[in-house]
């Protein structure tokens, strides 16, 4: 991911205090609802860690996150926990997972470092892998606290995650205002 904001102790600690009462609880509930228990998860962007602690509730769970300092802020929370050191484009791994997930992550990208991440997270998921991402809902792009942040309508996720994916799901929810933003869901192929 692009940018400074997440690079620097006082915006990661911004970023938590502002993040402290948020969590993708309902996004994950959707999830366990195509993916069994004790699958292997790998979290793409953990940051404060909200989601992780629930997905561990559940899964067999690897976060993740570009950051040193989320990643810092990570192992000192939640010590038992497997965290690693990935950016959400290259995916630079040779474990292999049952299903991925990220929350407001993948925004970040432009889309030639989306297909590049979409394609690398077909690479590294099980047979009949299961993906779970969610979007801020719209069109166009724009920089916010020096972070690139693309916005996406269904049609043009659907398009760019069908070649390796057979979709599931795309809804439109609340984040913050109506239909604010997307959720999807989606297979191997």
């Amino acid at each position: 991911m692009k940018g400074e904001y997440y690079h620097t102790i006082e915006s990661v600690e911004e970023y938590i205090k502002l993040a402290k009462d948020v969590n993708g609880k309902e996004l994950i509930d959707q999830l366990a609802d195509h993916l069994p228990a004790k699958s292997t998860v790998l979290e793409i962007g953990s940051g404060p860690g909200s989601d992780w602690e629930i997905l561990n509730e559940i899964y067999d769970i690897v976060g993740s996150d570009n950051s040193a300092y989320f990643l810092n802020h990570l192992k000192k929370k939640f010590p038992n926990g497997k965290f690693r050191d990935l950016n959400a484009v290259s995916l630079k791994t040779d474990e292999m997972f049952d299903g991925i997930y990220s929350n407001k992550v993948l925004h970040h990208l432009k889309q030639d470092e989306l297909i590049t991440s979409i394609k690398r997270q077909s690479e590294i998921l099980n047979k009949n892998g299961i993906i779970c991402h969610s979007f801020w809902k719209g069109e166009g792009d724009e920089i916010f606290k020096g972070l690139y942040v693309n916005y996406w309508i269904e049609k043009n996720l659907r398009k760019l995650f069908s070649k390796y994916f057979e979709i599931i799901l795309i809804d439109q929810y609340q984040e913050f205002e109506e239909n604010d933003s997307l959720l999807l869901i989606a297979k191997k192929k």
